[in-house]
């Protein structure tokens, strides 16, 4: 169909309709004025509060503003629900009668959507432009495309939820610019590039007739068409949900339907937007079982449950597929009890199984739609429903009672515990009063508080008076506790009470409206309920005040009256907090494990092809038990030829840490034993070195608390000093030489510790002692931190600054030429005429950089003349070729010389490190870290370069340098 949509709010004039008979005859010759021109189309205005949607057992509709606190029921109240939907500004769902139906909110802004028809001609040598066409051509009246024959008296409503707004009339507007000539435009043949003026070769013509139809149906609930024919649909419609409207990149106002029959199949609702509400036809999805329940989040997560207990998940859901293009299967946590009802949201997926455990699914996003694993949450419910920002209702397994999830957050998706929704409903406000706080008063307190009160005697002060109530119940004390209904909020008595009449009445007795106080509902949506973190909801307060009936009532009593029954009420109250607490001790937490999130964006370093940095989303998501225990998961998210792919890493599985040196980039490298194996690291990049040692010192506490390890290391653990510096303690397990099970060295963890050195040794009685760069003895003070550490509460104990001197080393290559000499210019063959020691690497003295932002330069270039094998006077070294076996004089044979510059760099950081007794000539600014005997020294030589790394459980300590 050639239709387009379009949406606007000023007033148009229809065309004159004096000709409207002849359109069937004499189409050609109509010239209709076209109406005044509208600005562009805008998508509707949103509701002006957000609602939550829900149904009672008796299929009532009701809707509760985030901003209320009663229940408003829907106004078009002859219909019965079973279940719905909600979104921003619509809601659907499925009636009694098993239909569709769909309740679009009133807008300033109509919902209009026109259509279309393109006339078509021909020119003829005889009588000119006329609508004979030849036999290949097109329809005279057809769509843009000219394939579907489109008569103007052909094109019909949709539905009777739409009107005209007014006839046919030409559009004159092409490209932008008025047409001539009744809004003809010209082209050589079907199909061509049309224009607007006719030339000589102008042999077919055509023009653009539209009408504009408007949706009335708005504010009750419009019935979605059925299938022309029945054979599409055989069987109704039993589950719902709606979502997809903020997929990455869509259209504003495109929706997603999806339904489930009850057979079993998986319906998708084809072009729901703002300005088509109702779609347009149902097309199948099939699925690898019979389908019972379905649930479609904000973005592009869809999951459906099946009659055997599984889960499906939708993958490949995106702009251009809305309907996504394969399944997953999710296996349901126990094998006992399959998954009855799942909800999604934008990064979580609820669930209830069989026997009413509610169920939180970890590792929930759009890059791994099926997440990782299950964690039950505490809680009994019928159903869960997931709304705007991943916010949480469930109905109560036993009471039927609405709750709502308290302490969901962007860090803590699981949220901490389940509060009951206690708003009343519009019908029932004027029982609210007497009913609820009478009966409250009585569920607390029973007979003692008849028997107090007949105990007072009438007075003559007129007081006031509150009876507390628990805030919240967690909606898991339904299963475990089906003794404990719903309690509520705090119910205030109003003054000027008569003690004598209230006396009268049983408050222990429950009253026969009661059940109109508590509602028994049988679905929620939260799809259009836009709850924020900070948001103050009156929910969970009632309305104090009595019926009239009991508001009349006149009461004297005494101050030491009522101070007595005051009393009284707060002794009855603690004991009955008491017998709770001691019943229900044997009861696990509420939420019995939480689940942290941090989020961030990084740089991979991907190993395979395309073999370079790749800009990447990281999740650390660190899981804490009942028991205190955490484990923590780091999952990268990177997109490869448009297809969103993850990889993931245990952090009890992580052997080290180790920040990376790189002029251009500010990385660090995560080991683990089978990567070690590989020599595939891990290797992030930040933007900034600030990022850089967040996050490593966030993994490596992660790292740490995973493994429980806490504080300064034992006095048995191993120490080790990397190639640049870095300081590292592995603690040594049970097994670690073990004469059955030996640990090999691959799957040792190592933690990092603050501190810069080249040498350190250690006993078996904790004493550390190391040597700097610049030949200072440090001791271990015996804290922890430091370096990455800094900052951190737990690392400012016995952490001080180390300062240390280091040499950097490059060398300068030249070749022997037989007309000049030894010179700069080598074979292509040859290594970089400035390199490393290996020759492998270009190292010039203007590209070389300090060890890292924490080292500056304190000298400059100088030869070094210290080198293994000597030198000459000008510090040459000779050979043969490159690489070979190097020497301080100068042969027939010797091709080649190289000659090595040194410089030196000081460095200073934070270590749990003290200095030696340190010596008269050791300046004041010597304090700290590891304690040194000498002041460093730029006139020093270089130490020689070369392994630099140890590690031990010696008892050998390193003698001061005097």
């Amino acid at each position: 169909m050639g239709a387009g949509l379009a949406a606007a709010s000023c007033p148009r004039s229809p065309p004159p309709r004096g000709r409207a008979g002849q359109l069937s005859s004499r189409r050609g010759a109509i010239a209709a004025t076209p109406p005044a021109r509208c600005p562009s189309p805008a998508a509707p205005a949103a509701m002006p509060s957000s609602a939550l949607w829900a149904v009672d057992l008796f299929g009532r509709v009701f809707t509760l503003s985030t901003a209320g606190q009663h229940w408003e029921p829907c106004r078009d109240a002859q219909l019965e629900f079973k279940r719905v939907s909600a979104a921003r500004d619509c809601c659907w769902g499925i009636a009694c009668d098993h239909q569709v139906y769909v309740l679009v909110g009133a807008s300033d802004v109509p919902i209009r959507c026109q259509e279309e028809a393109y006339e078509n001609q021909r020119w003829n040598p005889v009588g000119g432009f006329c609508e004979t066409l030849l036999p290949s051509d097109r329809w005279p009246w057809s769509d843009v495309s000219g394939l579907q024959h489109r008569p103007l008296d052909g094109v019909a409503l949709p539905s009777p939820h739409w009107e005209w707004e007014s006839d046919w009339y030409v559009d004159e507007n092409f490209g932008g610019e008025p047409t001539e000539k009744g809004g003809w435009t010209y082209a050589i043949d079907f199909p061509a590039t049309y224009t607007r003026d006719k030339k000589w070769n102008s042999c077919v013509r055509r023009r653009r007739w539209i009408r504009y139809r408007r949706y009335k149906s708005q504010d009750t609930w419009a019935k979605i068409p059925s299938e022309d024919d029945p054979q599409q649909l055989p069987d109704p419609f039993s589950d719902l949900s709606v979502g997809g409207w903020e997929v990455t990149d869509e259209p504003v106002g495109r929706l997603s339907v999806w339904a489930v029959t009850l057979q079993g199949k998986v319906w998708y609702r084809e072009n729901v937007s703002h300005h088509n509400p109702e779609g347009s036809s149902w097309s199948l999805v099939d699925t690898p079982g019979e389908a019972v329940q379905i649930s479609c989040g904000p973005h592009d997560l869809l999951w459906v449950t099946l009659w055997e207990g599984q889960a499906l998940v939708r993958e490949g859901i995106n702009r251009n597929n809305p309907k996504g293009s394969s399944w997953s299967t999710v296996e349901p946590p126990t094998s006992e009890n399959g998954i009855l009802h799942v909800s999604t949201g934008v990064c979580v997926v609820w669930a209830v199984t069989k026997d009413r455990k509610v169920w939180f699914r970890r590792g929930v996003n759009s890059h791994n739609p099926c997440g990782t694993s299950w964690i039950e949450m505490f809680g009994e419910m019928m159903m869960v429903n997931v709304g705007l920002n991943d916010q949480v209702w469930g109905i109560g397994c036993v009471d039927r009672a609405l709750y709502f999830r308290q302490g969901v957050t962007q860090s803590e998706l699981s949220g901490k515990t389940w509060k009951v929704i206690v708003a009343g409903r519009e019908g029932d406000r004027s029982l609210s009063g007497s009913s609820f706080s009478l009966h409250s008063a009585g569920c607390f307190f029973g007979n003692e508080v008849r028997g107090s009160a007949e105990s007072c005697g009438p007075g003559d002060t007129d007081a006031s008076w509150e009876v507390p109530g628990p805030a919240s119940s967690p909606a898991g004390l339904r299963g475990k506790e089906s003794k404990k209904g719903p309690s509520h909020a705090t119910a205030n008595f109003p003054e000027a009470t008569d003690l004598s009449s209230l006396r009268l009445l049983p408050l222990g007795l429950e009253e026969p409206d009661s059940a109109d106080c508590h509602a028994l509902w049988a679905w929620v949506s939260g799809g259009g309920c836009a709850v924020e973190a900070h948001t103050t909801l009156k929910w969970f307060t009632t309305q104090s005040g009595l019926c009239p009936s009991v508001q009349t009532l006149s009461l004297s009593i005494t101050p030491a009256q009522t101070a007595a029954w005051r009393k009284q009420i707060f002794q009855q109250l603690t004991e009955r907090t008491k017998r709770e607490l001691e019943n229900f001790q044997h009861y696990e937490q509420a939420v019995e494990q939480s689940v942290w999130v941090k989020t961030g964006a990084l740089q991979w370093w991907c190993d395979w092809k395309p073999h370079k940095w790749m800009d990447v989303h990281v999740a650390l998501e660190q899981l804490t038990g009942h028991d205190g225990a955490q484990d923590s998961i780091l999952f990268i998210y990177y997109v490869v030829h448009e297809e969103k792919k993850y990889i993931h890493v245990f952090l009890n599985e992580v052997t080290a840490l180790v920040p990376v040196f790189s002029e251009a980039k500010h990385s660090f490298a995560l080991y683990t034993p089978e990567r070690t194996r590989q020599r595939w690291p891990v290797r992030l990049a930040a933007a900034t070195e600030q990022d850089m040692s967040d996050w490593l010192t966030l993994l490596n506490l992660s790292c740490c608390e995973s493994r429980r390890m806490h504080g300064r290391p034992s006095p048995q653990a191993i120490w080790s000093v990397t190639c640049k510096g870095d300081i590292f303690v592995s603690e040594p397990g049970p097994d670690l030489e073990g004469p059955e099970r030996r640990l090999p060295c691959d799957q040792m963890f190592w933690r990092q510790i603050g501190g810069h050195l080249r040498v350190v040794e250690a006993n078996g009685r904790g004493v550390v002692w190391g040597i700097g760069y610049d030949h200072t003895a440090w001791v271990y003070t015996g804290g922890y931190g430091g370096g990455c550490f800094q900052g951190l509460a737990s690392s400012t104990s016995n952490v001080f600054t180390q300062w240390d001197v280091k040499c950097v080393h490059i060398y300068e290559n030249q070749r022997w030429n037989p007309v000049t000499g030894y010179t700069s210019r080598g074979l292509p063959t040859d290594r970089y005429m400035w390199s490393d020691a290996t020759g492998l690497q270009e190292c010039t003295k203007a590209s070389t950089k300090p060890p890292s932002l924490q080292w500056t330069w304190v000298s400059d270039w100088f030869v070094d003349f210290s080198v293994p094998g000597g030198t000459d006077l000008e510090g040459w070294q000779y050979a043969s070729d490159f690489p070979a076996s190097y020497h301080k004089y100068k042969t027939m044979k010797d091709f080649v010389r190289r000659r090595c510059w040194a410089r030196a760099s000081a460095g200073c950081t934070w270590a749990p490190t003290s200095p030696s007794p340190p010596s008269p000539s050791a300046p004041a600014t010597r304090c700290g870290p590891w304690r040194g005997t000498a002041p460093p020294s730029t006139a020093a030589p270089c130490p020689p370069p070369g392994p630099t790394a140890t590690a031990g459980t010696t008892s050998h300590l390193l003698p001061n340098r005097g």
